[in-house]
């Protein structure tokens, strides 16, 4: 058994043999200890964006740490299975990296895990894209990843680009209005066709979100019904409706096992629940995830399905 699997299991063991009150105590006394400096930074980023709940240690205020210990608690064997899933030790290190940071407020493996030789999503060793590829890019904002794939690859059948902020469609139109057979959609791709309405956020329209009133309406599509043709790559970056997003995708996914690229940090749970549910959809993929983010806070956590 190699290092990192000691450690994961010993870890996991920990967790699985205290109550939820124990581990949430053991992560707030963690938290604690942490300096000055640290706590307040990760305290104004987290209050900046809102996916993972309220942390304040002067007010008292300990929903992040709650959620944290919750999901520890009651996915412990979820856990054990995904790693038992991921088929690279790059993989493994990311995930222990995150339970670690969540456990023990540790900065270390979370460092260690961060992604250095490829942009995000195209991880040349297991992303493999040819003439033939209809790229179904959801949550495109500007058209960056789009831009970042044609100049990796070169060659594509279609891009269709998902996009629910107006302002976001005019920059992908002039950023790509070069490129052929590229299909922008001015949609919410979820697990019905509903109106749905935009949520701005303060520090980024990269970070909008959906919600079920408000001023600005987007319509909501699934891909299924959306596109037509043979799916053959999914990438997701969506502030927490990645869950919902692919339940709209279930025919794709079964019948044409495209490769998909889905951020699954925005919830705790995304990590454990995102997995599971593709592998229940379609068990013909492996596992993988990669890191982008910072040492501080794991963010930027992308899990890559790959067809076996």
């Amino acid at each position: 058994m190699k290092k990192i699997d000691t450690e994961f299991n010993n870890l996991i063991w920990e967790i699985n043999n205290k109550s939820k009150e124990e581990i949430f105590n053991h992560i707030k006394e963690n938290y604690e200890k942490l300096n000055s400096s640290t706590i307040a930074s990760i305290e104004i980023f987290l209050a900046q964006f809102g996916y993972w709940g309220k942390l304040n240690l002067v007010s008292g205020e300990f929903e992040e740490l709650e959620r944290r210990s919750s999901i520890l608690k009651s996915h412990t064997f979820d856990l054990m299975w995904l790693y038992d899933n991921l088929i690279d030790y790059r993989s493994k290190i990311v995930l222990f990296g995150i339970l670690n940071y969540w456990y023990n407020s540790l900065f270390d493996t979370l460092d260690m895990a961060i992604e250095k030789n490829y942009h995000q999503y195209f991880d040349l060793d297991l992303v493999k894209c040819d003439h033939s590829e209809v790229f179904v890019d959801i949550g495109a904002y500007t058209g960056d990843t789009i831009l970042d794939y044609i100049n990796t690859y070169r060659e594509y059948k279609s891009i269709y680009a998902y996009e629910i902020t107006p302002s976001s469609i005019d920059y992908i139109k002039q950023n790509l209005s070069i490129y052929p057979n590229i299909y922008i959609r001015n949609n919410a791709a979820t697990d019905k066709s509903e109106t749905l309405y935009i949520k701005n956020n303060s520090v980024s329209d990269s970070a909008n979100t959906l919600d079920n009133t408000g001023e600005i309406q987007v319509q909501g599509v699934t891909i299924d019904d959306d596109v037509l043709e043979k799916v053959t790559m999914i990438k997701m970056d969506i502030e927490g409706s990645e869950l919902k997003a692919l339940k709209g995708c279930v025919n794709h996914i079964k019948n044409d096992t495209p490769k998909l690229l889905i951020s699954v940090y925005h919830k705790h749970e995304d990590i454990i629940d995102i997995p599971k549910f593709i592998y229940n959809t379609n068990p013909n993929y492996k596992f993988y995830l990669r890191y982008f983010g910072n040492k501080y806070y794991p963010t930027e956590t992308v899990l890559l399905a790959i067809p076996k």
